[in-house]
């Protein structure tokens, strides 16, 4: 039976996340200490554990039909590739930082500047849209570095808290994008291939729309129903059950994870009680 042939970053962050979410869609992976591949016990997959930088080529080659990475590395290396599905996951910014000590007003002050980067590509095409030219010196590890040694006045690299920026005394002065994972796919996928990620695409959808939203329970007098599910439109519309106690009724329903803390209180402005809330896995619709 033919695999689809997915590869995720080989370590760190994301790594680690790319590996849950393959869990969480129920996906079992026999993954031995230090491997570069493996493979899934239960669904036609291979894994490719692959340096991030490498993987837009491969993608492009045909060597691996799907991957997860972060999409600040597909506008660098792979802007030609195809994003299947954003998965929410590794959120960063890249971003440019100068010398805490430094006086920064707009990005004009960066002309004729020396900058280090990873993502030389990004970069220019930033620098290219604000009418800046700038000296690009492409690093590869620590790029923070740089402005303390004298090699560049300026660094663009990914920002997530902000504290590597803050221990290397450097502050954020712009944000060229924002970026987080993404399942990608290769160009050169068969029909039976596509298949294979069109199922892995569903599954993470469902977990990805169980995660943006909460189960709700509560009680409710039969007189404020009507204005109960005038708040909890649910998926289509409200459960409502009777209760035992006359002239009572159970509601169950879906909220909004980002609505979830008003709607909460406007229920129980309503008359709602005994309100119960409970996490879901996975949203099938």
């Amino acid at each position: 039976m033919k695999k689809l042939r997915i590869a995720v970053q080989k370590s760190g962050r994301l790594n680690e996340d790319s590996m849950r979410l393959l869990k969480n869609i129920g996906i079992s992976i026999e993954n031995g200490k230090d491997q570069l591949k493996a493979s899934a016990r239960n669904f036609p997959l291979e894994v490719f554990y692959l340096r991030n930088g490498d993987i837009p080529q491969y993608l492009r080659d045909g060597v691996i039909d799907a991957a997860i990475i972060g999409e600040n590395v597909l506008i660098e290396k792979g802007n030609d590739l195809t994003i299947v599905e954003r998965l929410g996951f590794s959120k960063c910014k890249v971003s440019i930082a100068v010398p805490k000590n430094t006086s920064y007003s707009n990005i004009k002050e960066l002309d004729g500047k020396r900058i280090a980067t990873s993502y030389p590509n990004t970069v220019n095409q930033f620098l290219e849209k604000n009418g800046v030219k700038a000296n690009i010196h492409i690093i590869n590890g620590s790029v923070e570095i740089a402005p303390n040694i004298g090699l560049a006045d300026a660094i663009v690299d990914i920002v997530s808290s902000g504290s590597t920026l803050f221990k290397n005394n450097l502050k954020e002065v712009e944000v060229l994008l924002t970026s987080e994972a993404v399942l990608a796919s290769s160009p050169n996928l068969d029909t039976e291939t596509k298949s294979i990620l069109d199922k892995i695409k569903f599954r993470i959808q469902a977990v990805l729309k169980g995660s943006n939203n909460k189960y709700v329970l509560l009680n409710a007098p039969n007189d404020k129903l009507d204005a109960i599910m005038n708040i909890l439109p649910g998926m289509k519309s409200p459960t409502v059950l009777p209760l035992a106690e006359k002239g009572w009724s159970s509601i169950h329903s879906v909220i909004n994870k980002n609505d979830f803390w008003d709607v909460i209180d406007q229920l129980k402005e309503t008359g709602a009680e005994g309100i119960l809330v409970c996490p879901i896995e996975n949203m099938v619709l």
